[in-house]
């Protein structure tokens, strides 16, 4: 009897602690939830954008002949500086020589011819004074001094003709640059009509950045010609961040995208960017009085970006226009807050609409 009360004592004892456990559960579920939350108001800030762009030289030139024959010779390296005036190819210049040879014979030629007529001219124009020769003998000589004097002249043409010709076979740089790949070599056959040109050539000493720009962004309408500066920075992390500064914005707006091409220019006497590189040109811009949020109070949702507001102790979601401030952290406001909302600044993807909100003691609470 004694061993029968025992147990029925210990069961109760037992009974008791799990039922103390489960009360105990119950309040630790029920405990609130604290989320940090921010009063907004309005702030300045230090915005820097980020815009896709290919870098152009200068001035970027295809070289290629303006005569017919096999290269005997190439006067660079791939990659070489040059300047202009610069021989860079030799083309075959035997046929062009002999052409000279033979026009500057031609001139000679039509030289003595127009002595000739000269003379014959002197001779006929004495005889017809003294009336020896008929009037027609006389405006006969006077003709062959003319076609004579044509002649030469079509001959001196045709000899400064392949002397151009001839110059022709030395390709010169028309600009100061730095000389692309070459795709020739010794005795290929090349022509005016060739597809690929012999070498391209760059003026890198200044560069170009080329990007685009949406038609409502601001800087499409306030952009500072000449004074706004940007940086670039290259895909190739390696090279160093060059600066620039705006220096052009179309006046029309591509209708196949709805943007506006902006250019930037930038010094690169240090030879580190070259042409046809990519990169991002980064364009800083002061924003005052702005609302900011932190990033990790807005969550997207097919597209759209939403925060929630505490209104009467409760999350209440809100849709918001932003734009990114370029620094990792915040979004500017475009629309959808005011100054003196209180928003929630994390765990907004956790909430969900009349959620009650306790507020955790941060500092810019306290304040």
């Amino acid at each position: 009897m004694k061993n029968h009360n025992y147990f029925r004592f210990v069961g109760a004892v037992v009974l008791l602690l799990i039922l103390s456990s489960c009360e105990e559960g119950k309040e630790g579920n029920t405990a609130p939830k604290y989320y940090p939350t921010e009063v907004l108001a309005l702030v300045s800030r230090t915005g820097q954008v980020q815009y896709p762009a290919i870098l152009k030289g200068r001035q970027s030139v295809e070289i290629r002949p303006q005569c017919s024959g096999l290269i005997t010779r190439i006067c660079i390296e791939e990659g070489a500086c040059v300047k202009k005036g610069q021989v860079l190819f030799v083309i075959d210049q035997t046929p062009y020589l002999a052409a000279l040879k033979t026009a500057s014979a031609n001139v000679s030629q039509a030289e003595a011819r127009l002595a000739t007529a000269r003379l014959t001219l002197d001779s006929k124009e004495a005889l017809f004074k003294k009336n020896i020769i008929s009037e027609y003998e006389w405006q006969t000589a006077r003709n062959d001094l003319k076609a004579a004097k044509a002649t030469l002249e079509q001959m001196q043409a045709q000899c400064e003709n392949a002397r151009i010709e001839l110059s022709y076979t030395e390709v010169k740089s028309p600009v100061d640059g730095v000389a692309g790949m070459i795709p020739y070599r010794v005795g290929a056959l090349v022509d005016r009509n060739i597809t690929e040109p012999l070498v391209c050539v760059s003026d890198t000493e200044e560069m170009f950045a080329y990007f685009s720009v949406s038609e409502s962004d601001e800087l499409a309408r306030s952009a500072r010609l000449g004074t706004q500066e940007i940086a670039f920075r290259s895909v190739n992390r390696a090279t160093p961040v060059a600066n620039g500064v705006i220096d052009a914005v179309s006046g029309t707006v591509d209708a196949r995208t709805g943007t506006i091409n902006v250019r930037a220019r930038i010094s690169n006497r240090d030879k580190i960017l070259y042409d046809g590189s990519t990169g991002t040109v980064l364009v800083s811009s002061e924003k005052t009085d702005c609302i900011v949020i932190p990033q990790t109070a807005a969550y997207e949702i097919q597209n759209r970006t939403f925060v929630y507001k505490v209104v009467d102790g409760r999350a209440v979601s809100a849709s918001v226009e932003v734009e990114d401030i370029g620094n990792g952290r915040e979004y500017i406001v475009l629309s959808g807050l005011k100054a003196g909302d209180k928003i929630v600044t994390e765990g907004a993807g956790l909430l969900r609409e009349g959620t009650e909100i306790t507020e955790s003691i941060t500092a810019k609470n306290a304040l």
